[in-house]
């Protein structure tokens, strides 16, 4: 890890966040439920099917996705399992298709409304924008439009010079095209970057594998344990974000301000 007197040596032009977990908590969402409305959603658009029938189809093409997304890192959208879970069941339809792009947005309404700033979040974006800092955002997810609006709805769209969702650039964190990208867009080089996530294995290792210093926050999704489990070694690791925010103040010199 980086001692104090090291940190003030360091030259740090940007700042790149993750956002789920890392700026934005989930609270009580039910993913049943969602995939209940999917196929309610899909019914209503003119899919005749059990409801039974169509949770096993969906089930079973997003398992094979999963293991493609995880293990290959390759950014793989709903609608393609949504559409290869209707062929299943005798529909000919293609991912798409304006009426799948329909119910998934209907499929991530709850998601979107569950989404909470966490504390200290926008005090931290806004004090480093204030200061000239470039700030971007890199979230691993399988439909774009929800991170965009979800920044919207949650005022923090206009904080951030550059957003890269995996759907879009279609490789997941930890792969170093998607760190690489954000890179060239924030006409940075990664040793002028601080990456701030939660996620020991995407985002910690997908950030130091580019040369990027890191900070580790701790999450709901991954609690301080997941991190020391992981082998992972991030610069610092902080158990909040605002803990966060005061280590990065600290190394870019700005320690004076308070923001919690």
């Amino acid at each position: 890890m980086l001692t104090g007197s090291e940190a003030y040596t360091l030259t740090v032009r940007a700042v790149i966040f993750d956002f789920i977990g890392t700026l934005v908590s989930v609270k009580g969402y039910s993913l049943e439920a969602s995939k209940r409305k999917l196929y309610r959603a899909l019914c209503e658009a003119g899919f005749s099917m059990a409801c039974d029938d169509f949770l096993i189809a969906y089930t079973q093409s997003h398992e094979k996705y999963r293991v493609i997304r995880y293990g290959q890192l390759i950014e793989v959208t709903n609608a393609v399992w949504i559409s290869e879970a209707l062929n299943k069941l005798g529909f000919n339809i293609g991912p798409e298709d304006s009426r799948i792009k329909t119910a998934v947005n209907v499929f991530f309404d709850d998601y979107l409304n569950s989404l909470r700033v966490r504390r200290c979040a926008k005090k931290i974006l806004k004090i480093l924008s204030l200061n000239g800092f470039k700030l971007g955002l890199i979230s691993n997810f399988t439909y774009a439009p929800l991170i965009y609006a979800a920044l919207r709805k949650l005022d923090l769209s206009r904080f951030f010079d550059v957003v890269l969702v995996s759907a879009d650039i279609g490789w997941r964190k930890p792969h170093v095209r998607i760190f690489n990208e954000a890179l060239r867009r924030l006409g940075v080089s990664a040793g002028e970057v601080i990456y701030i996530g939660d996620s020991p294995d995407e985002d910690i290792k997908g950030a130091k594998d580019v040369g990027m210093r890191t900070i580790h926050v701790a999450s709901q999704f991954y609690p301080q344990e997941t991190l020391i489990r992981s082998m992972q070694n991030p610069d610092y690791a902080t158990k909040s974000l605002c803990e966060a925010g005061k280590k990065l103040f600290q190394i870019l010199g700005l320690e004076s301000l308070r923001f919690c």
